[in-house]
């Protein structure tokens, strides 16, 4: 049986031998290649073309996407948006159209540009790694509150299934008397968080001393053992969709790593049970766990965290107003 990436591959070739053809030319104009590029976008399916095409154009030409807006607006070449820099635009237009047949088929646009934004931190992301989500900032900002209002200047933080670091690092780099240690279990994964601490480094020095990693299983008892009963802060994006429910967007499902996705059961709870589980060893009485879950799993998880040794526990909406994380004190 063909599977879904199959016959979406083989409906963008039919479909490719109709579209035009990116001109090879600078002084091809920027509205028409984002045109094009819109069109043959739209054509695979993506959701926001036109805005997917002017990034790709961005990245491809590394301009600003308020220098792509300008530039279509005026009517300039794509050879403008390349002047003075150390590629052509003959270059830059081959690596457009080369984005543009990766974003055809589907991969996501963090992967193909390389970077996500989170928070105040450009992340480096790929095929490996899970691509950190607006709605999980709110993490970082429920934490950030919390660090402010118990006044403490020199936290200890423990971020569980850590993915890029992209939690932990927003942490460090704004609480800089922070220390974090991410753990994350998935090799592939562990790569990206290791380079992301290199590439945060460069602009905070003391994060490769603030931020340390650990190369292993979020919810194993021994794990950080010597922290246990001395962490202020725990926070963690699990995954948590439940086993039956299949991520509807192409993206998600194909190619964002299944182990950072799915829960473990059928109603997704079982890894969030197991992090509830050791936060509450590792963190000190008063210290408090911020955990993402799924919209159907709030009740679930505050019954579950009181259960477990949390003195109070609720669960707090994300940008959509749907209940998005729990917050639990110890």
């Amino acid at each position: 049986m063909a599977s879904a990436t199959d016959e979406a591959t083989d409906g963008m070739d039919d479909a490719a031998a109709a579209r035009p053809q990116m001109p090879g030319d600078g002084a091809q104009a920027v509205a028409d290649l984002i045109a094009v590029g819109g069109d043959r976008l739209a054509q695979a399916g993506v959701d926001t073309p036109r805005h997917d095409a002017k990034l790709l154009l961005a990245e491809a030409t590394r301009a600003s996407l308020s220098d792509v807006d300008k530039a279509a607006l005026l009517g300039d070449g794509v050879a403008r948006l390349v002047d003075g820099k150390s590629i052509d635009a003959a270059a830059a237009l081959a690596d457009y159209s080369a984005m543009l047949a990766r974003r055809e088929r589907r991969e996501p646009l963090q992967y193909i540009v390389g970077h996500a934004p989170f928070r105040y931190l450009d992340i480096k992301v790929g095929p490996g790694v899970f691509i950190p989500r607006q709605e999980t900032e709110l993490l970082v900002d429920e934490a950030l509150g919390w660090i402010t209002r118990g006044g403490m200047y020199c936290p200890r933080v423990v971020d569980l299934c850590a993915g890029s670091g992209a939690i932990g690092l927003s942490i460090a780099t704004e609480v800089p008397g922070a220390q974090v240690w991410g753990v994350e279990k998935d090799v592939l994964a562990a790569q990206w968080t290791r380079r992301n601490v290199s590439e945060v480094g460069a602009t905070f020095p003391d994060i490769t001393a603030n931020y340390h990693l650990e190369i292993a299983d979020a919810t194993c008892p021994t794990t950080l053992a010597q922290l246990d009963g001395t962490v202020d802060v725990v926070v963690s994006n699990p995954p948590y969709i439940p086993l039956t429910d299949v991520p509807e967007q192409f993206e998600v499902r194909e190619y964002d790593p299944q182990t950072a996705l799915y829960g473990g059961s059928a109603d997704g709870m079982m890894v969030p049970e197991r992090i509830i589980v050791r936060a509450a060893v590792l963190l000190r009485a008063g210290g408090v766990l911020i955990m993402e879950h799924d919209v159907t799993q709030a009740d679930r998880t505050v019954a579950f965290a009181r259960a477990s040794g949390f003195a109070d526990a609720r669960t707090e909406i994300d940008l959509t107003g749907r209940p998005r994380y729990l917050v639990a004190t110890r």
